[in-house]
């Protein structure tokens, strides 16, 4: 997929995730924005998986020890949430290393425990 095509799934993917904050607001837990999310990008034409294996690379053996990206959607662009009280640093060294060992090009860290999802909303490129 080309970036420009990469640059609009990822305005429809904000777009699916703000209309599912501004339903139900902050304070759920993280399984309930990721059932609402995975539903919306659906009834929006998105293609999306929960829960995707994701093994970890050491020495060039592939381990699995139960990583796990949250939603990809299109097979291209991982979706971590969470519903803290903020994101850290070590929120998106995660993002990071998903997107180093899924070989994805653009990830999506979201923060659904606060007034403002754009104010905790963050995009990474590879």
């Amino acid at each position: 997929m080309e970036i420009n095509e990469l640059n609009e799934l990822t305005k429809k993917i904000i777009g699916c995730a703000i209309e599912v904050h501004k339903q139900l607001g902050p304070g759920l837990l993280e399984s309930a924005y990721e059932e609402c999310l995975s539903y919306e990008l659906t009834i929006n034409g998105l293609t999306n998986e929960r829960q995707v294996p994701i093994p970890v690379v050491y020495k060039e053996v592939k381990l699995d020890v139960g990583y796990r990206m949250d939603i990809l959607v299109e097979k291209e662009v991982i979706v971590e949430l969470k519903s803290i009280e903020c994101l850290t640093p070590v929120h998106e060294a995660q993002i990071l290393t998903h997107l180093k060992f899924s070989k994805k090009r653009i990830g999506l860290l979201m923060n659904f425990n606060t007034l403002r999802l754009t104010d905790q909303l963050r995009r990474f490129i590879k």
